[in-house]
């Protein structure tokens, strides 16, 4: 009986260790490169940023109070699960017979919340992935913001994200896309044009010109149409290697 009472004890107190240990990964300070608050673009009719942020730390707290609702992580990890993982992986098992992605790749989702991406590129069989997200969940994703990816140069060959409109600075993040990415890496996001967003989002996107300019290091691979909760655009781009770079900013250089 003795021990029966102490192998609950110590069950319990394992239980409320681990709780405790997600909670202090949540509540603690964002670890991240840093990112020193830039004046915001001037308006543009094709991508239209939101202002009324007083801060950087404002717009952290702002997209926070989402992924950290009660209510909408219920339901992200019941209701929405499985659901999720089945579509994810139908785009991920697609893209991957296009030869854009393999089981070999090293993968990166950004934005992804509860994790659903990452579960679906491992279920496929694509088991080095990760997720970043301003509130961990661990092990499918780490703390990260992405304006400031936490990950050295050169480090993914293929990135992920549905969230490209929560982007306070749509150029930070393409431009952190691109540092991560190898030559030859492939970035594939999933957006929502001419259609303003939740009240969430930081921008809004009307047209995919702004996309092919933010994306200065790499090539377009191809538009098309998807049914991605709520978001209606696939566009893929490729990293292109150093002698592509040159090539192509010189010009681009002469051309204006």
């Amino acid at each position: 009986m003795k021990r029966e009472i102490s192998g609950s004890v110590v069950r319990a107190f394992i239980l409320c260790l681990s709780a405790g240990v997600v909670l202090f990964l949540t509540v603690q300070p964002l670890q991240r490169r840093a990112v020193v608050p830039l004046p915001l673009p001037p308006p543009s009719p094709e991508l239209v940023i939101r202002r009324g942020y007083a801060s950087y730390d404002a717009y952290l707290r702002r997209q926070l109070n989402k992924t950290l609702d009660p209510r909408l992580r219920s339901i992200w990890t019941t209701r929405d699960w499985d659901r999720k993982i089945v579509v994810f992986a139908g785009f991920f098992s697609r893209l991957r017979s296009e030869g854009l992605l393999s089981n070999a790749s090293s993968c990166l989702c950004i934005g992804a919340r509860m994790g659903q991406e990452v579960a679906a590129l491992r279920r496929i069989g694509v088991h080095d992935a990760v997720g970043i997200d301003l509130a961990p969940r661990p092990p499918l994703v780490l703390r990260g913001d992405f304006h400031a990816q936490p990950f050295d140069d050169a480090r993914f060959d293929f990135e992920f994200s549905n969230v490209f409109d929560h982007a306070l600075y749509p150029d930070r993040f393409v431009a952190e896309v691109e540092r991560t990415l190898r030559p030859g890496g492939v970035c594939v996001l999933h957006v929502a044009i001419d259609r303003r967003g939740d009240k969430y989002s930081a921008n809004d996107l009307f047209t995919l010109r702004p996309l092919h300019r933010l994306f200065r290091h790499s090539d377009l691979v191809h538009v098309r149409k998807v049914d991605g909760f709520g978001l209606d655009t696939e566009i893929v781009f490729r990293k292109r290697n150093n002698n592509q770079e040159t090539a192509t900013a010189t010009t681009y250089a002469a051309g204006n």
